[in-house]
């Protein structure tokens, strides 16, 4: 009883403490706050910032060429009160601030959550922001999340709603809010994207618009189309739900779904989507497009569109051409949407030397080597066991408007590097039967091809799927996720509830640009350099904002892991699933990748000097199968995507050594200072899939078991090709199904 009371008088002490700790700062927050927000001001007003800035920013590839302009669209435009439609402002109050007519400039319910929730988190969590006070913070504030901007911007925003009438607030915020795309102001943006002047939007233009608001990098239309069009439907069933659109006028916006101009089709109701307005288009696009959205996560549109800075990219127009003619000739007599994307890393530096986001710009302005972010699950009975790495840093990631795309085989690298870290040997070997059932899931091989017993290397050179699903089974999924996640894959993520043993089969989506990263944390002997566009960033008055010439790395995995599995995927373009399309006469490693059905095909490969990757399929579509494309049945990632590798990296390696992968290449000497000056104020090859997956059948064979069986001896087959009456010796294991050797 005593120790009972005891603890009961703890526990008081212990809420009398809490309160004490939290509720006294709330308490005198709400105060002080209250007595500013509620009181008038004794003095004027501070003057707003300027908005339209006219300095533009200039950016360079790594030898000083100009390549592009980053400026504000439509600065030129004038707007006046009598020119926003009501059907703008009613779709911006009922996204942003229902009650913007009957309070002030601050609300208090949403001013108290936020502060209460703050204090407790010790730093901003919650928004609560009135348009008022959104108009405060890009007019006014610096707009850094803190505790005394927020504070500072609730002020000013009740003191500016007792001095200024609702609809100039609303104006005002209308004209210098930015949409997107460089465009400042609603007359901006209405150019940009609709083609149309701003008193002329419709009840969809408007909610498109509106729509962005909350993060006009991330809802662009442009390149998140699917993303703009749920906020356009949202907006325009609150604009419903509130009355500003009866029923008629909202079934009819309903319907007018976003399209991108190119694709209108007569008679069809949409609202088409256009593009910034410029004089020409960029000599590189999507490389552009990645510089742009990795500036903007990090500086901001403002700096961007109108700080005059001075960009030095890591490009290589040399690579970028290479790049972009192999992607030519890979595409070559195919259409839209069939598409490719290549995007080309430096593993030493994690410089990005040549990026293809898809076949044309004009086309498509997604930026497929850039991939995506998943959506962060909310359901509560998924437990989410791995989070992916753009969640925990969304700068790790710059989407380009699309999801990413299954990488198929390709991922078993992943699976490979957990078991071995696990301590598995290459030496293990597992029945490679033509299907197989574990845990209620059944994988398949290819058209139903295997049989006999692989060990690790084998299995990973002829990529033997229902191999690598007992494989995943044995060392769990989830390091097989944290392995992908920390070699530089952002979308990886795991969760018991979602994932099962088709994770090792390449399920989740995934980028190009990912791709290349994690395979070059292996030439670089385990060491992770993030992948970057950008070496360096000086602003106007020549100060530094971004320094990437000497680029620091992370040990993801041991060198001894890296050497390893290195030498494992040299034998995929040597004898395996690569051979012959990859093959480039130097020493080389690599992956191919092949998702369900032939809808994927990807080649992922790498010397000492460049990590490369390759993707093929649908751009809108993870699913639509390729088959008979360019005279080839099913699109393997060893077809065209390895010949289209090949013929990059070719090019792209000609006159460099042919290093080995014994040690890490020497480091590249130092990018040159190209901004030091602004210190101071054909006909086409038929494609075969090599020796791809063609062992001979001969049943599951026995059970599984450790060790390596009796060798078994064959004699080489040979094989011609209908391009050419040369016939090519075989690898050692031929056609057949054998035990290699560790």
């Amino acid at each position: 009883m005593l120790v009972w009371r005891a603890a009961r008088q703890m526990g008081r002490v212990l809420i009398a403490a809490v309160l004490l700790a939290v509720g006294v700062p709330v308490l005198c927050g709400v105060t002080i706050l209250g007595s500013f927000v509620f009181l008038p001001l004794p003095a004027s007003l501070p003057q707003p910032k300027a908005h339209l800035l006219a300095d533009p920013s200039v950016v360079y590839d790594s030898q000083g060429n100009q390549i592009a302009e980053f400026r504000q669209a439509g600065r030129d435009l004038p707007m006046q009160p009598s020119d926003i439609p009501v059907v703008l402002k009613n779709a911006l109050i009922s996204s942003e601030d229902r009650n913007f007519y009957h309070e002030g400039g601050v609300s208090v319910r949403g001013t108290l959550r936020a502060l209460y929730d703050d204090v407790m988190h010790g730093g901003v969590v919650q928004g609560g922001s009135t348009i008022t006070q959104q108009y405060v913070k890009i007019s006014y504030t610096s707009g850094k999340r803190d505790l005394v901007r927020k504070v500072h911007e609730a002020i000013l925003a009740s003191e500016i709603s007792r001095r200024e009438s609702k609809d100039a607030i609303l104006f005002n915020y209308l004209a210098n809010v930015y949409f997107g795309e460089g465009s400042y102001g609603a007359a901006a943006a209405a150019q940009t994207f609709f083609r149309t002047q701003v008193h002329q939007l419709d009840a969809s233009q408007a909610a498109t618009l509106v729509g962005v608001l909350p993060a006009p990098s991330y809802y662009d239309p442009l390149t998140n189309m699917a993303g703009a069009e749920a906020r356009r439907v949202t907006v325009l069933g609150l604009m419903y739900q509130q009355h500003y659109l009866s029923a008629a006028d909202y079934s009819q916006a309903l319907q007018e779904r976003l399209v991108l101009a190119p694709q209108v089709k007569p008679g069809v109701p949409v609202t088409a989507i256009f593009g910034p307005e410029q004089e020409k288009t960029p000599q590189y696009p999507y490389f552009v497009d990645y510089v742009k959205r990795y500036l903007l996560q990090r500086l901001g549109p403002d700096a961007l569109y109108g700080g005059g800075l001075r960009i030095q990219t890591t490009l290589d127009p040399n690579l970028q051409r290479f790049a972009e003619a192999a992607v030519g000739r890979g595409l070559d007599g195919t259409r839209y949407p069939l598409d490719m994307s290549l995007a080309s890393v430096e593993p030493a530096t994690g410089y990005v030397k040549a990026l293809v986001g898809g076949r044309g710009y004009d086309q498509s302005q997604v930026n497929i080597a850039l991939g995506g972010c998943p959506a962060e699950p909310t359901n509560p009975i998924i437990h989410i066991e791995v989070t992916a790495s753009c969640w925990d840093d969304p700068a790790s990631t710059v989407g380009g408007g699309g999801g990413g795309m299954p990488p198929g085989s390709g991922f078993k690298l992943f699976t490979l590097a957990a078991a071995l870290d696990k301590g598995f040997s290459l030496n293990r070997t597992y029945p490679g039967p033509p299907s197989i059932t574990i845990a209620g899931y059944t994988a398949h091989n290819a058209e139903s091809e295997g049989g006999g017993y692989y060990n690790l290397r084998s299995a990973t050179w002829l990529s033997i799927n229902t191999v690598f699903v007992q494989l995943i089974n044995d060392v769990g999924v989830k390091p097989v996720a944290e392995m992908a996640k920390k070699m530089g894959i952002t979308s990886a993520w795991y969760s018991p509830q979602v994932h099962g043993l088709s994770y090792t089969l390449g399920v989740i989506g995934v980028s190009p640009l990912d791709m290349a990263s994690a395979y070059g944390v292996l030439p670089n002997l385990g060491v992770r350099m993030a992948p970057t566009p950008i070496i360096k960033v000086v602003d106007a008055t020549g100060k530094t904002l971004i320094d990437n010439t000497q680029p620091a790395g992370e040990r993801v995995i041991s060198a001894e892991l890296a050497s390893t599995l290195t030498n494992v995927l040299e034998g995929v373009p040597a004898h395996g699933t690569g051979y012959p399309n990859a093959e480039i006469g130097r020493p080389e490693a690599g992956k191919t990748g092949t998702a369900e059905n032939c809808s994927n095909a990807w080649y992922n490969g790498y010397t000492p000097q460049l990590s490369t990757s390759v993707w093929m399929g649908h751009i809108d579509s993870t699913t639509e199968p390729m088959r008979g494309v360019e005279g080839v049945p099913c699109m393997y990632g060893g077809t065209v995507p390895a010949k289209t590798w090949a013929d990059y990296m070719s090019a792209a390696l000609q006159g460099q050594p042919a290093l080995n992968f014994a040690s890490p290449p020497p480091p590249p000497p130092p990018p040159p200072d190209v901004l030091g000056q602004f210190s101071h104020p054909g006909q086409k090859p038929v494609m075969t899939a090599g020796y791809r997956r063609y062992p001979s059948d001969i049943g599951a064979g026995g059970s599984y078991y450790q060790g390596t069986p009796g060798p078994r001896a064959y004699a080489p087959t040979t094989t011609t090709t209908s391009s050419s009456t040369t016939t090519t010796t075989a690898p050692p294991f031929g056609t057949t199904t054998t035990i290699f050797p560790p």
